[in-house]
């Protein structure tokens, strides 16, 4: 954790106007996924069956509306699995499940290659018989958001009590690998936090996510900083076995749920923090929920209140990422001012009764004021949110970045 320096800035009050809160990507618009599958030549038949009862299981699953297996009508091989769900939540919650691991084992002996892709419905259309046959369908994302060009990933593992320093330098000595994968694709940047004994490496990608990741797994430096930190992790994990190290990475992998840029020209000097919440049992959908939401309002609001906080011109958050699986929800954010210059903003609280909704979500059991004591995390004072924000701040490992990024 980091310790934040006092200010004299008070903490916003909750009678700040604010815009009324628009929807939220990852709660209020219908998700479509696409799956591109390469399969092994003479393995269709088996792959056609392993999805079709795959798809009677899928179809159970809470939130799930609709998928339809597609087939190259130019090369036999490649396939195209969609599917529409009502949100992000309940995919998210599915496919990072021990269960959806045990329904796709029988694709795996089928398979040579897949890149998932998830999107959220901005408009639809159909043809006017149709239209007029629907019932109202779930609601689609009403405005697009702004990128800047890039994927994101990230990892989170556990290593043993009395090993973090030692993991730490481990992990911030290594040569960098090549950011250059091939011609569409190149690691952009590699961020790395620990808090406790807990690991979270982010990565920014320019095209193709799995190729970037296999590539980096590939480079002998990162090879060896691998199975030099595998003595210390709390999971065993064999990275000579595919299938065993396959399981870990996909148990190990922390997927983003939302990502907003308020300036894709990625100003100078901005500070990067990590933010691990202490989140309830079974709350980590709803904290992610609510940090998207404040993070959508706190880049939306107008100039006129973002010039009352001293920085006339600028968004407090220029770019925001929420990583979550389960109940392990962390916030990345890049910000032009310090972690402190407003409190609220940086925890996630910018809005009319987020700190109190938020608040019940938390356990302070899970922080280190929490062995005090403590029964409740206080969002609602400059001194709690200060509290706050310095159990929550990350420690920094190392920050990597390509030479033109």
């Amino acid at each position: 954790m980091s310790t934040l320096p006092k200010t004299s800035r008070p903490a916003k009050s909750a009678t700040t106007t604010e815009p009324p809160p628009r929807p939220s990507t990852l709660t209020d618009a219908r998700l479509r996924v696409v799956l591109l599958v390469s399969v092994h030549a003479g393995a269709e038949e088996r792959f056609l069956h392993a999805y079709e009862q795959l798809s009677q299981q899928v179809a159970a699953v809470p939130g799930h509306i609709s998928d339809q297996l597609c087939q190259s009508i130019e090369n036999p091989s490649q396939w195209l699995i969609t599917s529409e769900w009502e949100s992000a939540p309940p995919f998210l919650s599915w496919v990072e499940s021990p269960e959806h691991r045990e329904m796709v084992k029988p694709l795996h002996g089928c398979v040579e290659d897949t890149r998932s892709l998830r999107f959220s419905v901005l408009r639809e259309t159909f043809s006017a018989k149709e239209a007029a046959g629907r019932r109202a369908a779930p609601p689609v994302q009403l405005a697009p958001r702004v990128g800047d060009g890039l994927v994101r990933h990230a990892l989170t593992f556990t290593v043993k009590p009395g090993s973090s320093r030692c993991v730490a330098k481990i992990l911030a000595d290594y040569a960098a690998p090549e950011a250059r994968v091939d011609e569409n694709t190149r690691l952009c940047r590699t961020s790395l936090f620990m808090s406790g004994n807990r690991v979270v490496r982010a990565v920014e990608v320019k095209g193709d996510l799995v190729a970037a990741l296999r590539h980096v797994a590939r480079q002998p430096e990162v090879r060896a900083v691998e199975e030099a930190i595998n003595p210390h992790l709390e999971e065993d994990r064999d990275l000579d076995d595919p299938e065993a190290a396959r399981d870990f990475f996909m148990r190990a992998a922390l997927p983003v749920v939302h990502h907003l840029t308020a300036d894709p020209s990625r100003p100078p000097n901005l500070r990067r923090h990590m933010l691990l919440y202490p989140v309830k049992e079974g709350c980590g959908p709803a904290v992610a929920s609510l940090l998207a939401r404040q993070d959508d309002l706190a880049v939306t609001k107008p100039k006129a209140a973002m010039a009352s906080d001293g920085g006339e011109g600028q968004h407090t958050i220029v770019s925001s990422t929420v990583f979550q699986r389960d109940d392990i929800v962390v916030r990345m954010v890049d910000m032009d001012v310090p972690l402190d210059r407003d409190l609220a903003v940086a925890a996630g609280v910018s809005g009319p009764r987020a700190a109190a909704v938020l608040g019940r979500l938390l356990d302070a059991r899970l922080l280190d004021a929490g062995a005090n004591g403590k029964k409740k995390i206080d969002l609602s004072s400059e001194a709690g949110l200060r509290r706050f924000l310095t159990d929550c701040d990350m420690e920094p490992v190392t920050d990597r970045r390509a030479a033109d990024y």
